[in-house]
């Protein structure tokens, strides 16, 4: 015998809740298989629901198709980043620059190496240093670093910046329809199973068959298990009835 599956994803919620209320819109209150006090939560939580749903899906997926140019800009940005400290590191290897000039930028005058870009907060720290570093020192007279020049590094920088407060504000946005949507999970499932409950008992005199079929028309799911199968196939069973 099939054994009843509540649902454990929003979508298939929603289907439960739709199918459910339809029959609630579709036949009279005395037909019903389900009380009226089940099919007025139904009808105040249906449309909140399914909104809820449809704002959480919408904000992940303007957060995910933004994460794309995000990406890109952030990549950029780190490459001018690492290439302004690479040439000043090349040019004080040949002698150009004292290695003092590192301190304007807050390096050790010793440290030959580029510093770690890897995280967003590494890249935001030295961006801000090397374009405060390199205001200083080309307002104390001194020679600017190019290829890139401070200001091609600024462009990129700042555009990261803003792709990546764009993104913190796209995450908060998914992050509240999250909480909403899942504020509602639990009412929801209140809702479906009153409902479930309410029809089975409708129609708990009826043969399997004719239960089963009835029930399922409700948006009552039942999985069979794998033994059942080959007496699946072999009886007249309705289409709504879910196999695995």
């Amino acid at each position: 015998m099939p054994y009843r599956r509540l649902p454990n994803t929003d979508r298939a919620r929603l289907r439960a809740i739709k199918a459910a209320y339809q029959k609630g819109k579709q036949i009279p209150p005395f037909k019903l298989a389900f009380s009226q006090n089940a099919f007025q939560r139904l009808q105040s939580f249906y449309t909140s629901f399914e909104q809820s749903i449809n704002n959480y899906n919408n904000t992940f997926k303007v957060q995910t198709e933004r994460n794309k140019e995000y990406i890109q800009l952030h990549k950029k940005a780190k490459l001018y980043v690492s290439h302004f400290i690479q040439v000043m590191n090349l040019a004080v290897a040949r002698e150009e620059l004292k290695p003092e000039v590192r301190e304007f930028y807050g390096i050790d005058k010793d440290e030959k190496k580029v510093p770690s870009l890897n995280t967003e907060k590494e890249l935001v720290h030295w961006g801000n240093k090397i374009i405060e570093g390199e205001t200083t020192r080309t307002f104390k007279g001194q020679s600017p670093i190019t290829n890139p020049t401070i200001a091609v590094v600024r462009v990129r920088f700042e555009n990261f910046l803003e792709a990546l407060n764009n993104q913190k504000v796209l995450q908060q946005n998914s992050q509240r329809a999250l909480k909403k949507l899942s504020d509602m999970r639990t009412e929801a499932d209140q809702i479906i199973l009153q409902v479930w409950n309410e029809v089975e008992t409708s129609f708990k005199e009826m043969d399997e068959k004719d239960r089963l079929e009835n029930a399922s028309s409700y948006g009552v799911v039942y999985v069979y298990r794998k033994n059942e199968k080959a007496r699946l196939m072999t009886e007249s069973s309705s289409n709504d009835l879910e196999v695995v």
